[in-house]
């Protein structure tokens, strides 16, 4: 019986790891980057051309390497930092040269050019999957500037499997900008399609998130230190005022290499507990360092989750430092007893008391509450409507129904026309119906009236834009310059008239009508964020999660007080959407109590 096992071939073999370390155009960058940082480089330059499919090139004036260094970078299994098992548990390096360029150059054409210094000449060498020329002898900087070209153009099916320019570019950004804060002393540029994205100049870790995040974050960021025998902590967390919906902006560097840890993450998060609301993400960058011994960085591929020899000590420290920072900055849990929502102001001294849910207290001719209800009608309770009604500190909404048509409603169970409408607590709208009684969640209400509005402008491509007597500069994460690029004619269709300045500053002409009066230098970066915590959901289309974003951004807030006629017509317009029930993300927009379960709630 012949042999059934045999040894793969280097090509293919390279491949195989390929797959592995080289997922995309932005590993590949991560790769080059963190190699030209342990070359000892001061400036590193990144340039790249169609996301990354076309051309990644990475330029640095590290120490260069010798012909035959970079003949032998290539090989499998070479590397600069490891000379014997000893130094696989104290590597404090990414990776110089060697590892994973044998990868790239097996799924990519690879030019090298690179001189050490005080050399005269440098080297060039050509490699295309694995095939590799001759080092010839070439005229070139000191340092090494490598060229990968063609991505995956021998792997076509990982090649249809990327994603698009915009996603893809994305993904790079990312990988520079870990780098970037990693290494605040080096002078870094990134240049997509011969448009600098970043011109990065040497300084400490603020002024770098300042340049890397914009000028408004200096005031966003709280310093944190400390250093103990186990661990040492620096970095910045956000401000809970300035939390987002996405987590994109957190990032922990453990010896100068970043890292995902949910179980750190979590240190934060709880840091933040009773400070941010659900669902809202803090701002950190947070560098660790540790003993190298007491880490293990070979848990994956990317080395980008690592082990914790003290994890719970490590939890504790920095849950520990977090909180007294934002203790040290006068940052601590608010109570928000909504006093200017509640009925309060109805009634004197005593405040009325609600510990024991089975009783209800009634206002008295005294004007204060002398104990439980024992009738089934509540006395006073039509004069304190009466009140309500006629109340003069009830702040107007303006303009806060969508363009349109405002029909009657068709509903046998809310057809009266003297149906009256209570707002409570500034969050819900309230009436008796024939069956019982409604409770309407007002923002949800308001977020599905836009949402459909909006999407209803998107498919007919055009909106009322309204001039702004005083344009405004608005500033765009660069980041995020390629998605605001790819969404410009949707904003145009909105009713936007958005003019790009330079780098990542806009200046907004016209807005949409509805939204006159909210002018905003933030508008674009808070629609951008909204616009990124909707994409993916169940909102999978751009349109929709744009739509979505504009709702949820023009919407009526919780607290906000409406009179009468406000309240009619917005459930007006609810009950004529095609889905009143729920708001664009599934929640429900109202709620129902029939008779019988009220009654059922006074029955012993």
């Amino acid at each position: 019986m012949s042999s059934i096992i045999k040894l793969l071939p280097d090509s293919i073999a390279n491949q195989i790891a390929a797959g592995e370390v080289i997922q995309r155009p932005a590993s590949a960058v991560k790769e080059l980057l963190e190699n030209a940082i342990d070359s000892g480089s001061t400036s590193i330059k990144l340039i790249i051309k169609d996301a990354g499919k076309t051309l990644i090139q990475v330029i640095d004036n590290g120490c260069g390497m010798t012909p035959v260094d970079a003949e032998l970078c290539f090989s499998r299994h070479a590397t600069s930092k490891i000379r014997k098992i000893e130094d696989l548990s104290e590597v404090r390096t990414m990776g110089f040269r060697g590892e994973a360029l044998s990868s790239i150059a097996s799924i990519a054409q690879v030019d090298l050019k690179t001189r050490p210094k005080g050399e005269e000449l440098g080297s060039l060498i050509s490699v295309a999957g694995s095939k590799s020329k001759p080092a010839e002898a070439c005229s070139c900087p000191e340092g090494t500037t490598i060229s990968v070209k063609n991505l995956f153009f021998n792997v076509p099916a990982r090649r249809n499997f990327l994603k698009t320019n915009s996603v893809e570019t994305k993904h790079i950004i990312d990988e520079f900008q870990r780098v970037a804060l990693a290494n605040p002393g080096l002078h870094m540029e990134f240049i997509h399609n011969g448009v600098q994205i970043y011109h990065l100049k040497e300084g400490n870790l603020r002024q770098r998130l300042v340049q890397v995040f914009g000028k408004n974050y200096n005031e966003r960021l709280i310093p944190i230190q400390e250093k103990t025998n186990i661990i040492s902590i620096n970095g910045f967390v956000g401000k809970p005022e300035f939390s987002k919906k996405t987590r994109g902006e957190q990032f922990f560097f453990v010896n100068g290499r970043f890292i995902k840890s949910p179980y750190l993450n979590h240190a934060v998060i709880q840091s933040f507990e009773n400070i941010i609301s659900k669902g809202q993400y803090p701002f950190y960058c947070i560098c660790l360092d540790v003993d190298p011994a007491k880490i293990d960085v070979n848990v994956h591929p990317t080395k980008q989750e690592i082990k914790f020899e003290d994890d719970k000590v490590i939890y504790t420290i920095l849950g520990a430092v977090i909180k007294s920072s934002l203790g040290k900055y006068n940052i601590s849990p608010s109570l928000d007893f909504e006093s200017s929502n509640n009925f309060d102001h109805f009634f004197s001294e005593p405040k009325p008391s609600f510990k024991n849910p089975g009783y209800i207290t009634k206002p008295s001719k005294m004007d204060h509450y002398s104990g439980p209800a024992t009738k089934t009608k509540i006395d006073g309770w039509d004069e304190l409507l009466s009140i309500q009604k006629e109340s003069v500190e009830l702040e107007h909404t303006e303009d806060i129904l969508s363009p349109g048509l405002i029909p009657e409603w068709d509903n046998e169970d809310i057809n009266n026309s003297d149906q009256q409408w209570i707002q409570i607590h500034g969050r819900y709208i309230i009436s008796s119906i024939k069956s019982g009684l409604i409770l309407v969640n007002q923002k949800l209400a308001h977020e599905r009236i836009k949402y459909e509005y909006y999407l209803e402008v998107l498919s007919k491509k055009k909106n009322t834009s309204q001039q702004l007597l005083f344009p405004i500069e608005a500033e765009c994460p660069t980041a995020d310059l390629s998605l605001m690029e790819s969404l410009k004619d949707s904003f145009s269709a909105l009713g936007f008239e958005i003019e790009h300045l330079k780098d990542n500053i806009f200046t907004i002409n016209g807005v949409p009508s509805d939204l006159l009066g909210k002018e905003d230098p933030k508008v674009i970066e808070s629609l951008l964020e909204e616009f990124k915590a909707c994409e993916g959901g169940p909102q999978n289309t751009d349109r929709n999660a744009l739509a979505l974003s504009l709702a949820r951004y023009s919407c009526i807030k919780e607290g906000k007080r409406l009179v009468g006629d406000e309240m009619r017509a917005l459930i007006d317009q609810l009950f004529a959407c095609s889905q009143p029930n729920f708001a664009p993300d599934g929640r429900p927009v109202f709620v129902s109590i029939s008779l019988d379960q009220i009654n059922d709630l006074f029955q012993k």
